[in-house]
Protein backbone atom coordinates (compact mmCIF):
# COMPACT_ATOMS: atom_id res chain seq x y z
CA UNK A 1 0.00 0.00 0.00
CA UNK A 2 2.71 2.59 0.83
CA UNK A 3 4.33 1.85 -2.54
CA UNK A 4 1.03 2.40 -4.34
CA UNK A 5 0.37 5.66 -2.51
CA UNK A 6 3.83 7.15 -2.97
CA UNK A 7 4.84 5.65 -6.29
CA UNK A 8 8.01 4.40 -4.60
CA UNK A 9 9.00 0.80 -4.03
CA UNK A 10 10.04 0.30 -0.42
CA UNK A 11 13.22 -1.67 0.11
CA UNK A 12 13.02 -4.82 2.22
CA UNK A 13 15.37 -7.65 3.02
CA UNK A 14 14.33 -11.24 3.60
CA UNK A 15 15.78 -13.34 6.41
CA UNK A 16 17.76 -15.31 3.85
CA UNK A 17 19.22 -12.13 2.35
CA UNK A 18 20.09 -10.77 5.80
CA UNK A 19 21.69 -14.10 6.75
CA UNK A 20 23.73 -14.12 3.53
CA UNK A 21 24.87 -10.55 4.18
CA UNK A 22 25.98 -11.43 7.71
CA UNK A 23 27.85 -14.52 6.49
CA UNK A 24 29.66 -12.43 3.89
CA UNK A 25 30.68 -9.88 6.52
CA UNK A 26 31.96 -12.62 8.82
CA UNK A 27 34.00 -14.15 6.01
CA UNK A 28 35.55 -10.77 5.14
CA UNK A 29 36.59 -9.80 8.68
CA UNK A 30 39.79 -11.89 8.88
CA UNK A 31 41.01 -10.35 5.64
CA UNK A 32 40.25 -6.87 7.02
CA UNK A 33 42.34 -7.53 10.12
CA UNK A 34 45.18 -9.16 8.17
CA UNK A 35 45.48 -6.20 5.77
CA UNK A 36 44.89 -3.38 8.27
CA UNK A 37 46.79 -4.69 11.30
CA UNK A 38 49.48 -6.68 9.47
CA UNK A 39 48.72 -9.85 11.44
CA UNK A 40 48.66 -13.47 10.36
CA UNK A 41 45.55 -15.47 9.55
CA UNK A 42 45.37 -17.12 12.98
CA UNK A 43 45.29 -13.81 14.86
CA UNK A 44 42.80 -12.36 12.37
CA UNK A 45 40.48 -15.34 12.75
CA UNK A 46 40.69 -15.15 16.55
CA UNK A 47 39.61 -11.51 16.45
CA UNK A 48 36.72 -12.29 14.10
CA UNK A 49 35.57 -15.30 16.13
CA UNK A 50 35.57 -13.21 19.32
CA UNK A 51 33.13 -10.75 17.75
CA UNK A 52 35.48 -7.96 16.70
CA UNK A 53 33.86 -6.48 13.59
CA UNK A 54 36.02 -3.47 12.78
CA UNK A 55 39.38 -1.84 13.37
CA UNK A 56 37.60 0.59 15.71
CA UNK A 57 36.52 -2.35 17.87
CA UNK A 58 40.15 -3.39 18.30
CA UNK A 59 41.37 0.16 18.90
CA UNK A 60 38.86 1.19 21.54
CA UNK A 61 37.93 -1.99 23.43
CA UNK A 62 39.30 -2.04 27.02
CA UNK A 63 42.78 -3.53 26.93
CA UNK A 64 41.94 -6.25 29.44
CA UNK A 65 39.10 -7.50 27.23
CA UNK A 66 41.41 -7.79 24.25
CA UNK A 67 44.07 -9.49 26.36
CA UNK A 68 41.45 -12.00 27.55
CA UNK A 69 41.09 -13.47 24.04
CA UNK A 70 42.41 -17.03 24.08
CA UNK A 71 46.01 -17.04 22.88
CA UNK A 72 46.55 -13.33 23.57
CA UNK A 73 48.33 -11.64 26.46
CA UNK A 74 48.61 -8.00 27.53
CA UNK A 75 51.66 -7.38 25.34
CA UNK A 76 49.88 -8.78 22.27
CA UNK A 77 46.75 -6.78 23.05
CA UNK A 78 48.78 -3.57 23.43
CA UNK A 79 50.53 -4.14 20.10
CA UNK A 80 47.21 -4.79 18.35
CA UNK A 81 45.73 -1.60 19.75
CA UNK A 82 48.81 0.38 18.73
CA UNK A 83 48.55 -0.93 15.17
CA UNK A 84 44.80 -0.30 15.10
CA UNK A 85 45.21 3.31 16.22
CA UNK A 86 48.03 3.92 13.74
CA UNK A 87 45.83 2.55 10.95
CA UNK A 88 42.89 4.74 11.97
CA UNK A 89 45.09 7.85 12.23
CA UNK A 90 46.47 7.24 8.72
CA UNK A 91 42.98 6.61 7.37
CA UNK A 92 41.64 9.78 8.98
CA UNK A 93 44.45 11.86 7.44
CA UNK A 94 43.83 10.28 4.03
CA UNK A 95 40.11 11.06 4.25
CA UNK A 96 40.74 14.59 5.49
CA UNK A 97 43.12 15.27 2.60
CA UNK A 98 40.49 13.96 0.18
CA UNK A 99 37.80 16.05 1.83
CA UNK A 100 39.89 19.19 1.39
CA UNK A 101 40.59 18.33 -2.25
CA UNK A 102 36.84 18.11 -2.83
CA UNK A 103 36.36 21.54 -1.28
CA UNK A 104 34.28 20.44 1.70
CA UNK A 105 34.38 23.16 4.37
CA UNK A 106 35.94 22.41 7.77
CA UNK A 107 32.65 23.42 9.41
CA UNK A 108 30.89 20.43 7.87
CA UNK A 109 32.94 18.15 10.13
CA UNK A 110 31.59 20.07 13.12
CA UNK A 111 28.06 18.86 12.39
CA UNK A 112 27.31 16.02 14.82
CA UNK A 113 27.17 12.72 12.98
CA UNK A 114 29.48 13.78 10.15
CA UNK A 115 32.67 11.70 10.08
CA UNK A 116 35.64 12.23 7.75
CA UNK A 117 34.35 9.42 5.53
CA UNK A 118 30.87 10.96 5.41
CA UNK A 119 32.39 14.37 4.62
CA UNK A 120 34.19 12.86 1.61
CA UNK A 121 30.97 11.23 0.37
CA UNK A 122 29.13 14.54 0.75
CA UNK A 123 31.83 16.33 -1.24
CA UNK A 124 31.57 13.76 -4.02
CA UNK A 125 27.86 14.58 -4.17
CA UNK A 126 28.63 18.34 -4.37
CA UNK A 127 27.44 18.93 -0.79
CA UNK A 128 30.31 21.08 0.40
CA UNK A 129 29.04 23.54 2.99
CA UNK A 130 26.91 23.42 6.10
CA UNK A 131 24.24 25.27 4.15
CA UNK A 132 24.36 22.66 1.38
CA UNK A 133 23.83 19.93 3.96
CA UNK A 134 21.12 21.88 5.75
CA UNK A 135 19.22 22.20 2.48
CA UNK A 136 19.13 18.45 1.87
CA UNK A 137 16.11 16.21 2.23
CA UNK A 138 16.45 12.83 3.90
CA UNK A 139 16.21 11.03 0.54
CA UNK A 140 19.10 13.13 -0.79
CA UNK A 141 21.31 11.34 1.72
CA UNK A 142 19.98 7.78 1.90
CA UNK A 143 18.39 7.41 -1.53
CA UNK A 144 15.06 5.81 -2.38
CA UNK A 145 13.23 3.61 -4.86
CA UNK A 146 10.80 4.92 -7.42
CA UNK A 147 8.77 3.40 -10.22
CA UNK A 148 9.55 4.68 -13.71
CA UNK A 149 7.20 4.99 -16.66
CA UNK A 150 7.85 1.38 -17.57
CA UNK A 151 6.67 0.33 -14.08
CA UNK A 152 10.18 -0.78 -13.20
CA UNK A 153 11.63 -0.26 -9.75
CA UNK A 154 14.63 2.05 -10.00
CA UNK A 155 17.03 2.93 -7.23
CA UNK A 156 17.85 6.61 -6.88
CA UNK A 157 21.09 6.62 -4.85
CA UNK A 158 21.71 9.04 -2.02
CA UNK A 159 24.93 10.85 -1.17
CA UNK A 160 25.46 8.57 1.83
CA UNK A 161 24.15 5.41 0.17
CA UNK A 162 27.06 3.25 1.33
CA UNK A 163 26.77 4.12 5.02
CA UNK A 164 23.53 2.22 5.69
CA UNK A 165 22.01 5.14 7.59
CA UNK A 166 18.39 5.00 8.64
CA UNK A 167 16.01 7.78 7.76
CA UNK A 168 16.22 8.95 11.39
CA UNK A 169 20.03 9.02 11.23
CA UNK A 170 20.00 11.10 8.05
CA UNK A 171 17.32 13.43 9.33
CA UNK A 172 19.28 14.00 12.55
CA UNK A 173 22.38 15.04 10.58
CA UNK A 174 20.32 17.42 8.44
CA UNK A 175 18.65 18.99 11.47
CA UNK A 176 22.01 19.46 13.22
CA UNK A 177 23.29 21.16 10.05
CA UNK A 178 20.27 23.48 10.07
CA UNK A 179 21.01 24.37 13.67
CA UNK A 180 24.67 25.07 12.87
CA UNK A 181 23.66 27.14 9.84
CA UNK A 182 21.40 29.22 12.09
CA UNK A 183 18.23 28.25 10.24
CA UNK A 184 16.55 26.76 13.29
CA UNK A 185 17.12 26.73 17.03
CA UNK A 186 18.21 23.55 18.71
CA UNK A 187 15.44 21.96 20.71
CA UNK A 188 16.26 21.50 24.40
CA UNK A 189 16.84 17.97 25.58
CA UNK A 190 13.61 16.49 27.01
CA UNK A 191 13.53 16.40 30.79
CA UNK A 192 13.70 13.10 32.58
CA UNK A 193 10.14 12.01 33.35
CA UNK A 194 10.74 11.89 37.11
CA UNK A 195 12.37 15.32 37.12
CA UNK A 196 9.44 16.71 35.16
CA UNK A 197 6.99 15.26 37.66
CA UNK A 198 8.97 16.71 40.58
CA UNK A 199 9.03 20.11 38.90
CA UNK A 200 5.29 19.95 38.35
CA UNK A 201 4.68 19.04 42.02
CA UNK A 202 6.91 21.91 43.13
CA UNK A 203 4.92 24.34 40.99
CA UNK A 204 1.65 23.07 42.47
CA UNK A 205 3.01 23.46 45.98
Amino acid sequence: LPSQLTGWQLASMTEAEESARCQTELAERPTLFMESLDVDKTVAQLLASEGFASIEDVAFVPLDELAAVEGFDEETAQELQTRANEFLDAKTKELDDKRRELGVADEVLEVPGVTPAIAVALGQAEIKTVEDLAGCATDDLIGYYETNKEKERVRVPGALESFNLTADDANAIIMKARVKAGWVEEEPEPQDEELAEEAEKAEDA
